[in-house]
């Protein structure tokens, strides 16, 4: 049976008796590197001209997805003049970013200031590659997926310390320093949010998290503990991506542009394109753990429900609930007033790192006495 036709059968196969058994792409390289190198070789060449590909659609599309709903947010259109209802606005603005002069500082590190928008985009891919959209699609999964996740986040902060302070810039350097210190407290709540899940999975492993919520999702079937987990993942991720109310690292009124105000062209738009990537990657992240990822709504032992559900194919799932969590994001970003720097640091080192701890000191009392629906059976 050929590499294709066997795809085809598990996917008829899982579709019929709704049992998918997850391969990521780098798995399916392993298995046929011995005796057929070239097809490993061409696994991984489609793996990644995918994610890139989807890299720049992604990107593309949140771009103008969010100028549309800003522009609905505030009574006005948004892009409309370039392509059919401004479709076509994102290309233009690339078209743009392409041509335009790229400007490095007479003063600045010219090494460290090509480097870092460099490492913010790295982080990104790094990030979207174990991300299992579908069970048949994931460029790679590993047994320590949640702390790879928050492994490679940490070098985007790098790209974002060594643009500001590579650039000679007061306001770029003041605008780092914010968003180390943001990112970095942000990301121990988030941790112990992805904990949680961790301890209610057993596993760090991203695919098998999401075949461990099967007869439910987390964030429901592990009472008060998985719906606080949640909304504190998605305010600390909110905080990490540096957005509204967050983004004081690029505080126009205060700081210019932030880090990147001696960042032009292309380089400019690496670090644009990296916030809209990591605005899906950590909805993607959030679906996974606590809404069941591609893994459709059911409940233990309502049989006819969840055959409804399952007839709806895996990536339709991921989809409805990464892009209902990105139009969240947009919806704060569009609503809420900027924070103080003194407010944003309280609300983390004040407020959620305790409810974080708690929440996780909650959790593995309700683990250890199995006071949740649907205990995994050891």
């Amino acid at each position: 049976m050929t590499a294709f036709s066997s795809f085809l059968f598990n996917y008829l196969n899982g579709v019929t008796a709704n049992v998918y058994e997850p391969v990521s792409v780098a798995t399916r390289a392993a298995e046929v590197w011995a005796h057929e190198p070239w097809l490993a070789i061409g696994w991984l060449a489609l793996g990644m001209a995918v994610m890139l590909g989807f890299l720049v659609v992604i990107g593309m599309g949140l771009i103008y997805g969010e100028r549309k709903i800003a522009g609905h947010f505030q009574c006005r259109l948004g892009p409309m003049r370039v392509g059919w209802h401004g479709l076509l606005q994102v290309i233009a603005d690339t078209l743009k970013l392409l041509v335009k002069e790229d400007v490095v500082p007479a003063k600045a590190d010219k090494v460290l200031h090509v480097l870092a928008p460099v490492l913010a985009i790295m982080a990104t891919l790094l990030a979207l590659a174990i991300v299992p959209a579908t069970p048949w699609f994931q460029l790679i999964d590993v047994n320590i997926g949640v702390i790879y996740v928050t492994a490679v986040g940490s070098i985007g902060v790098l790209g974002v310390l060594i643009g500001g302070w590579s650039s000679n810039n007061k306001w770029s350097l003041l605008g780092a320093m914010r968003a180390g210190a943001q990112i970095i407290s942000y990301e121990v709540s988030a941790t112990l949010a992805l904990l949680i899940i961790v301890l209610f999975a057993g596993s760090l492993q991203l695919s098998t998290i999401v075949e461990s919520q099967a007869d439910g999702w987390w964030i429901w079937r592990s009472h008060l503990a998985g719906i606080v987990a949640f909304f504190t993942f998605l305010i600390a991720s909110t905080a990490e991506l540096n957005r509204t109310p967050f983004d004081l690292p690029e505080g126009e009124s205060e700081l210019t542009a932030g880090f990147h105000t001696e960042y032009s062209g292309m380089r400019f738009a690496f670090f644009f394109l990296a916030e809209f990537i990591n605005m899906f990657v950590a909805s993607a992240i959030a679906a996974t753990l606590f809404l069941g990822g591609w893994m459709p709504f059911q409940i233990a032992g309502l049989d006819g429900f969840n055959a409804v559900m399952q007839a709806i194919p895996p990536g339709v799932w991921f989809a409805v609930k990464t892009g209902g969590l990105i139009f969240l994001l947009m919806w704060f970003r569009w609503t809420f007033p900027r924070l103080r720097i003194d407010q944003l640091m309280g609300l983390e080192w004040k407020f959620l790192l305790p409810v974080g701890f708690v929440n996780l000191l909650f959790a593995a009392v309700l683990i250890l006495m199995g006071w949740y629906f649907a205990p995994i059976p050891a």
